[in-house]
């Protein structure tokens, strides 16, 4: 018959009066088990860290896009108005000197939107870190990789 203890530690239960191979692997898949559970709640908080750095990153783009906006049309009723006349006097033709400075206008606009687009693309959701140490995960349970995360080279 087998004595039933607890482990004073994890409080599992253990037996006595088995083999001392028996208690090993026993103890052994505990540990493997506690040590998994850990590395899961790290990915995850890892990636929940990451998803939250890519979201300040977008609302930063999305600051300087709405920025990109407004100075537009901020441009496109002041600028546009004095220039056309004056470029328009010196041309002797305000219809065109009118056409040449919304164009100008509009060129600024369209840098300054693509400036914030740029920010804003599919490698800035992607939680690179995270995807790397799950990669090296199996390696480094077999004792085949020195990193110990994800990676800097990106």
């Amino acid at each position: 018959m087998t004595d039933r203890r607890h482990d004073p530690v994890t409080g599992a239960p253990q037996r006595t009066g088995t083999s001392a191979d028996d208690e090993n692997v026993v103890d052994l898949v505990g540990r493997l088990t506690q040590q998994g559970a850990h590395l899961a709640r790290e990915q995850v908080s890892l990636m929940q860290a990451e998803v939250r750095e890519a979201t300040q990153e977008i609302k930063l783009a999305v600051g300087a896009m709405a920025g990109a906006v407004v100075f537009g049309v901020a441009g496109l009723g002041v600028l546009l108005m004095g220039f056309a006349y004056l470029v328009g006097a010196a041309l002797e033709n305000l219809a065109l000197g009118t056409i040449i400075v919304g164009s100008v206008t509009l060129v600024i606009a369209g840098i300054l939107y693509a400036s914030g687009k740029s920010k804003v693309d599919k490698d800035t959701l992607k939680p690179n870190r995270t995807i790397d140490t799950i990669t090296d995960t199996p390696a480094a349970v077999a004792g085949g990789t020195h990193t110990t995360g994800g990676r800097h080279d990106h």
